[in-house]
Formats: structure tokens, sequence, C-alpha cells
């Protein structure tokens, strides 16, 4: 073999070894309200889009699918939105409270289950102008009468909060997690859950994460970048 097919050869094996792991990487993430996410491959390979199951979960998935192509920010991807209303209509729950609404992606997923339970969902965006966009999206999937969507710092805005919740969703600001978790685990009823997403070495705030795996009264585990907290 001369020298420059040596080189050659050389060159192709370093760029398989960068090339392969980058792809998986970007797999894996997918995009913000796209299938993908911080996942494994082989999940994705398995796993199948949404089917409605009539007209009305046809509408709402169609805007879905245009909130995932227009209106991304910082929504959650698809799986981890199917997984929110999985969870929501599992445990039958009544009163959902999310932190971080953007333009409801998360908010319609939790709807659909929702409007099965006969539930509600109080959903907190401190962005105006995502706020109403929130709003018209709720109202175009039919779900406005499951939603109060509240404008304004959840900070400030949680504590007003009446009754007791089954499921707290946290998507907000991640240093903000842990002063949402101690306003509202009191509320949260024996047996409800924690989900907070972005939790990941590198964007999970520390004190966050000692409140929820310290305390024996929590049982919390993390997959794919949420992890899931349940009271005992």
């Amino acid at each position: 073999m001369s020298l420059n097919t040596r080189t050659c050869v050389l060159v192709i094996v370093a760029t398989v070894f960068c090339v392969v792991p980058i792809a998986v990487d970007a797999q894996r993430r997918g995009g913000r309200g796209g299938p993908g996410g911080d996942r494994n491959p082989g999940d994705l390979e398995l796993e199948k889009g949404p089917l409605a199951a009539n007209e009305f979960e046809k509408n709402a998935l169609s805007v879905l699918e245009y909130i995932a192509a227009n209106q991304q920010f910082r929504n959650v991807p698809q799986h981890d939105g199917r997984l929110l209303r999985i969870m929501t209509q599992a445990m039958d729950a009544k009163h959902v409270v999310e932190l971080g609404t953007s333009t409801g992606y998360s908010g319609i997923w939790f709807g659909l289950a929702l409007k099965e339970t006969g539930g509600k969902l109080t959903t907190y965006e401190i962005d105006a102008e995502r706020a109403e966009i929130a709003r018209t999206n709720f109202k175009r999937a039919g779900l406005d009468p499951q939603i109060t969507l509240v404008q304004g710092d959840a900070h400030k805005e949680v504590g007003k909060i009446e009754g007791t919740i089954d499921l707290i969703f946290l998507d907000a600001d991640k240093e903000g997690y842990i002063d949402y978790l101690n306003q509202l685990l009191p509320k949260l009823r024996k047996g409800g859950v924690i989900m907070a997403h972005n939790i990941n070495p590198r964007m999970a705030d520390p004190a966050f994460m000692r409140a929820i795996t310290t305390d024996p009264n929590l049982e919390t585990v993390v997959r794919g970048g949420m992890s899931i907290t349940l009271k005992k």
C-alpha cells in the first residue's frame, strides 16, 4: 500500500469516527416540539407517531404540528408532551400546574388528558407575547375550557393557588425550580407527581436535585432529561 493510499484510509476512518457520534447525538437531541430529544436512538426506532382517536384529537394534533413547525421557542419535544398526557390521564388528574407555558405545546398535551379526566390546567408564562400566542393555540385546539393561563411572574403568582394539586410540571427558569418546589410541594397530594424538564448534568440546578433526591418522602428517577418525582 502506497503512502498516499494509507493516508486516504486514515482520513476516511477518522472521519467515520468523528461523524457517527455527532449524528447519533443529533438524533438523540432532536428538535424542540419534534419527535427527538435526549433519547436513545432505539426508542426512536420503536416508537410511532401519535394517532387521533376522533376528530377532536385530529384537530388538536394538527395544532400541535403547527406549533412544532412555526412556534418552537422553548416548547418540549413531542415525546415529552405525549408522556405528560399519559401520566396525567393515567393518574386521573384533576388539577395540573405548569410553570412555563411558552406557546402552549405542552399545555395542549395536558389539555387532551384533562378533557378526559374532567380536570383543569393552571399554567404560568412570564412573557406576554408568548402567553397571547398560547391562548390562541388553546382556543384553536378546542381546549381553552380546560386551561387557565396566568401571565406574570410565577414566583409571585403560584402562592395564590387554592386546593390540591395532582401533578406539577416545571419547565421555566431552571434556578427557580427550587422555589417552585418549596411553594407547591405542600399543595401536592400524596401520590402526586412532580415532573421537571431539562434535567441533565449541564442544566439541572443542584439545589433542586438535592431536594428531590434526598427527601425520604419523595421518590425520584431521571429518564431522558426529565425527572419524575413521586410524593409518598
